[in-house]
């Protein structure tokens, strides 16, 4: 049994309600890497004005001669948000609403995870799981902002299998009832914020009841037979994974010189989060697609095909089909000894095999049918798409549990205007 609970009410800030939403809140920073006009035009709008952005570092900066400079002001800007600028606190969650770019909202509650509920080392089956394999190289330069920070802002969004609505959705539904924290359009076309403090003792234990249920062993091993005797799977990391993994390997660094009365309530144990639920409407998960260059789709399909038969099928997989198309037309594949519990583990499964015998092709990653198929149109330049089937919520959770963390780009979340923004803030020096 967990000493915590994974996910948690929290000592949450928040700027002064005079504090403008439109400049407070800044996307993700690893958004726009290959953008930087877009941080041009944020670093306008918000010069001079208190904002997360000057208390993150946009990854657009990393390795440029702005790096070192920004990490000093990011220390100065927190030191000074701490005494001056957020003055209000949330004693529990905050309960919030974003209004995306198709009108849809996205409704989810903001805590903290904890550390030791979280493990991204491959092979680890804790309560909170990665989606996707983390790339250890990633985590430095994150660090380097989180060594010594005095307040940390998330953009970390976990992911709840919570089929029956059970954990943030009743939240909502009386949402009338609750303090409203803030309302605004988000800077730069990132669509509507809302959030509402969840404080009294009675939501608080309707949240921990929801998690509690969540993380019952028997359901779990009801519902995967093939994970009975796991530490049942709670959470999963949507959007954020080196950001929660920068912090768990802060957190590691730090353990060695605490005593065991300090673990128990360094702030550093835990990271600020907002977790939604995989089911809801407003959450798309899209495959990601693959187009391999330097290869007619007959050819593919023929190699695809004989390395099935040679395959030991995975007892929880079953068969799995997807499709081949190249200018000369499409084609169904079906897989009948899949390797791996979905058809992208599968399909990396093959091309791992396959792209050292054929160094002369290369494949790419890619968002969307139409692109997949336009870039394997050209007859003059032989490529095949290979196009995954649409990814099922559930399927999620079914691959991280049944086979581990899930291939790298396996799903994408939304747009980039509708990732997380930066707003609320926890205090990383204050005792918890």
């Amino acid at each position: 049994m967990m000493s915590f609970p994974c996910f948690s009410a929290a000592d949450i800030l928040l700027p002064a309600e005079t504090v403008s939403l439109d400049s407070w809140a800044c996307i993700a920073v690893d958004q726009f890497t290959s953008q930087p006009e877009y941080w041009q035009r944020a670093e306008a709008l918000t010069a001079g004005k208190p904002s997360t952005l000057h208390i993150v570092l946009p990854e657009a900066y990393l390795g440029t001669a702005q790096e070192q400079p920004r990490l000093q002001s990011i220390r100065a800007a927190m030191r000074e948000y701490r005494k001056q600028v957020l003055t209000r606190t949330v004693h529990g969650y905050v309960y919030v609403e974003r209004t995306q770019m198709d009108g849809t909202v996205r409704q989810g509650l903001v805590g903290k995870i904890d550390l030791e509920s979280y493990d991204y080392t491959p092979g680890a089956k804790p309560a909170i799981r990665p989606s996707e394999a983390t790339v250890v190289e990633r985590i430095p330069p994150r660090l380097r902002v989180r060594r010594g920070a005095e307040l940390e802002t998330p953009h970390v969004m976990m992911l709840a299998d919570d089929e029956h609505a059970t954990l943030i959705e009743p939240i909502g539904d009386c949402k009338d009832s609750l303090p409203l924290l803030y309302d605004g359009e988000l800077m730069l076309g990132g669509g509507r914020l809302r959030g509402w403090a969840v404080e009294t003792p009675e939501l608080i234990a309707r949240v921990d009841a929801a998690l509690a249920a969540l993380a019952d062993p028997d359901a779990f091993a009801a519902r995967w037979h093939n994970a009975a005797g796991q530490t049942p799977m709670v959470l999963a990391v949507g959007d954020g994974n080196h950001s929660l993994a920068t912090a768990k390997a802060y957190w590691e660094e730090l353990k060695p010189g605490l005593t065991e009365e300090q673990r128990r309530t360094h702030p550093a144990r835990w990271c600020l989060a907002e977790v939604c639920n995989v089911h809801s409407p407003a959450i798309e998960i899209e495959p990601i697609h693959r187009v391999v260059f330097g290869v007619a789709a007959k050819t593919l399909f023929d190699d695809l095909d004989a390395w099935d038969k040679q395959q030991k099928a995975a007892a929880s997989a079953g068969s799995q089909t997807l499709r081949l198309a190249d200018a000369a037309g499409e084609s169904l594949v079906a897989l009948q000894n899949p390797p791996a519990p979905l058809t992208v583990g599968s399909v990396e499964a093959f091309l791992a095999d396959w792209l050292p015998r054929h160094p002369e092709c290369k494949v790419d990653y890619i968002h969307g049918d139409g692109t997949a198929l336009s870039l394997a149109a050209d007859p003059a330049h032989p490529a095949t798409a290979i196009l995954l089937p649409d990814f099922a919520k559930a399927d999620l959770f079914k691959g991280v549990v049944l086979g581990g963390v899930l291939p790298r780009k396996t799903f994408s979340m939304g747009h980039a205007e509708e990732k997380r923004y930066y707003n609320e803030c926890r205090d990383l020096t204050a005792e918890q």
